[in-house]
């Protein structure tokens, strides 16, 4: 059983966030922290119930060696911000909709993804939906690098922060 938590969150769920958990998933697998870390995403409308990832958005991470064909879209519950230790936005306005849902007791989990970068500065993972490829692969170098980060951060997270809920 994972003991820390991490849920990423965009507008639908089908192309931002599924591809943020498809690429930590990865990278916690070969990190060999599967066993220590969990991982989820959500949206923050329910535009796309069960659906699966974006088709683009699946290309695109599929030719960099990552596996998104079993996650599927979901809103963001309640539930969420007690189960989870770190849930990480795409955009300030998924940021500002996270914040409003999310009690005061809860509010220190929530943070930008793209905090976590370490070459790349920029304040939001864009939203590649209504653009063309080179948006999916943006959106990719973004994620990447901010995963590689988050990857620094839970491992320098000691004992008591990991605490399983």
């Amino acid at each position: 059983m994972a003991t820390y938590s991490v849920l990423f969150v965009c507008m639908g769920n089908i192309c931002r966030s599924p591809t943020a958990h498809g690429v930590f998933r990865h990278k916690i697998r070969q990190q060999g922290l599967s066993d220590a870390v969990a991982v989820d995403s959500a949206g923050t409308h329910n535009y796309h119930p069960n659906s699966p990832p974006d088709e683009r958005s699946q290309v695109h991470a599929a030719k960099r060696g990552y596996d998104l064909s079993n996650l599927r879209a979901r809103q963001i519950q309640a539930a969420d911000f007690d189960r989870h230790d770190l849930i990480l936005v795409m955009d300030l306005d998924n940021l500002d909709m996270v914040q409003e849902q999310c009690s005061q007791i809860h509010r220190h989990k929530v943070r930008r993804l793209t905090e976590f970068c370490l070459r790349n500065d920029s304040q939001v993972v864009p939203d590649p939906y209504y653009g063309g490829d080179n948006g999916f692969e943006q959106v990719l170098d973004l994620i990447e690098d901010a995963c590689d980060g988050l990857i620094q951060h839970v491992r320098g997270l000691d004992s008591t922060d990991m605490v399983q809920k």
